[in-house]
């Protein structure tokens, strides 16, 4: 069955949270994605993001943005990249949940960046810290809000998808052979509901997870993420006696490559949204914007 029949039996129904893959695959799409327990690393001095490749993202002159220059140039049909704020007194906030702007210039702000990027749809999500992840396809144009989820994927050309951050990894998967896309939403809790495993399985089926490539977008960074003994405990780490601080993208780059992904396919961001002065907004900092990670297929 081609894709684009799977994509015909699978328009998205209220609620539903589809995890049909991209490639065929023998095995119920229905079936449930457990999230495996993560083990230590085999060298506890050597993290699994410094392993990863580390990039600094440049700014995109058309768009208030962070783009991966790497991805830019090796894949010339992505649109990728994640907004920052913007210029004092001109802020970029795209929160349609957060109640950081009106919600009339936060509408504008998205049309700006549907214009700047030169898509023709946009689809988002209240976002719930779950694992839901949708497979998009046949969206109007303009911006399109779906049922609540944490991840979207799509193979259509033209339509960006994209997940609002302020602290939270945004992680971007690309398939370059089957032109296939991905970005997903990961706080905490999301990563140990097995976000990131969910979004890899929608991608790749059946089918080995090697040749996808993945990036950790900017996000807080594990000297300024403070959490309790209670989220290494979710997230299957070993728990400490006090509270301590957490690199939340090295959770995530060890689960890919633990999911099959190739280590030189694994890229992390070098900005953090509270302490490199990368103009990103941070929750943690009290901030009430929200950044957007998009990504999608030119048309």
């Amino acid at each position: 069955m081609s894709f684009l029949m799977i994509l015909m039996c699978c328009r998205e129904e209220p609620g539903t949270a589809l995890t049909y893959g991209i490639r065929r695959r023998r095995r119920s799409p229905w079936a449930r994605i457990e999230a495996p327990r993560v083990a230590p690393c085999v060298n506890p001095q050597e993290t699994a993001s410094a392993r990863a490749r580390r990039v600094r993202e440049g700014h995109d002159p058309s768009v208030p943005a962070l783009v991966h220059a790497g991805w830019a140039t090796e894949l010339p049909w992505l649109m990728q990249g994640t907004t920052t704020r913007g210029a004092p007194g001109n802020e970029f906030d795209l929160g349609l949940f957060s109640g950081g702007s009106p919600s009339d210039l936060v509408h504008e702000r998205w049309t700006r960046l549907l214009a700047a990027t030169g898509m023709r749809a946009a689809v988002h999500a209240r976002q719930v810290h779950e694992a839901g992840v949708r497979l998009h396809g046949g969206a109007s144009a303009g911006l399109s809000i779906v049922s609540p989820c944490d991840g979207h994927v799509t193979s259509e050309a033209g339509l960006l998808l994209a997940v609002a951050t302020a602290d939270c990894v945004p992680i971007f998967v690309v398939d370059p052979e089957e032109r296939a896309v991905a970005v997903l939403h990961a706080g905490w809790r999301g990563t140990a509901a097995g976000v990131l495993e969910r979004g890899l399985a929608v991608m790749s089926g059946d089918s080995d997870a090697r040749g996808l490539r993945v990036h950790l977008g900017p996000a807080i960074c594990g000297d300024c993420y403070e959490v309790g003994p209670e989220v290494f405990e979710a997230l299957g780490e070993p728990v400490p006696s006090r509270a301590t601080v957490l690199d939340l993208r090295d959770v995530l780059a060890r689960r890919a490559l633990e999911a099959g992904v190739d280590p030189s396919n694994v890229t992390v961001s070098e900005h953090c949204t509270r302490c490199t002065g990368s103009g990103l907004f941070s929750h943690r900092c009290g901030d009430r914007g929200r950044q957007v990670g998009y990504l999608g297929i030119r048309a």
